[in-house]
């Protein structure tokens, strides 16, 4: 355990972000999780996708992935529909 005041605060810090970031990234695997599910059944696939590019924008707009990855994995869903149709 920290000694100093700063390093206590950070830890204390570290803990939040982390709590918060993994929340985000699981919310983030259900909605593309269920994007997959519909495009499979084919039921409501255009808005899961809309929905699931929104979730993925936002994550790596709070760097909870990085830009590339977000862009490939918005890219694999989109050839997924497109095959699906």
């Amino acid at each position: 355990m920290p000694n100093i005041k700063s390093a206590i605060k950070r830890v204390k810090v570290t803990e939040t972000k982390t709590l918060k970031n993994t929340i985000r990234k699981s919310a983030l695997k259900t909605t593309v999780k269920k994007c997959k599910e519909a495009i499979a059944s084919g039921e409501g696939a255009a808005d899961a996708y809309k929905a699931t590019t929104k979730a993925i924008d936002k994550a790596a707009a709070k760097n909870l992935l990085h830009k590339n990855t977000a862009a490939r994995r918005k890219s694999r869903l989109a050839k997924a529909l497109n095959a699906a149709k």
